[in-house]
């Protein structure tokens, strides 16, 4: 992986403090889904195109959930050189209405596996 600025020591420290399966797990999946995205890359693809179907093509050995897929993201964001690209095209692609919109304000991270439950307004 080629970090960001920082970004080394950033991923240093999810590594040691993730030994547990799910959370190792969770570094290892953001690990090989960054590597992926860089070979494609590096061969000319936009980041955009090939993000959602590099994540697919990784998760067969690890079967991460929607929760983890939204803490891979967040790893990388911080710790990736493509991370602020990465969490722009997230945070548009998941969003239902312009909530990705203010995540990208913010520099947030929105995660899928959480809920917003809406209820009409009355007549």
């Amino acid at each position: 992986m080629r970090y960001s600025s920082g970004g080394e020591v950033k991923w240093a420290s999810w590594v040691k403090a993730n030994t547990d399966p799910y959370g190792k797990c969770c570094v290892d999946y953001a690990a090989a889904w960054s590597e992926l995205m860089e070979k494609k890359i590096d061969a000319g693809a936009k980041l955009e195109d090939i993000a959602e179907q590099t994540s697919y093509d990784v998760n067969e050995p690890f079967g991460i959930t929607g929760f983890m897929y939204g803490c891979a993201v967040e790893m990388l964001a911080v710790a990736w050189e493509h991370g602020e690209a990465l969490r722009r095209w997230h945070n548009l692609d998941i969003q239902i209405k312009n909530e990705g919109e203010r995540a990208n304000e913010s520099g947030g991270v929105l995660n899928p596996a959480l809920l917003s439950i809406s209820t009409p307004e009355a007549p």
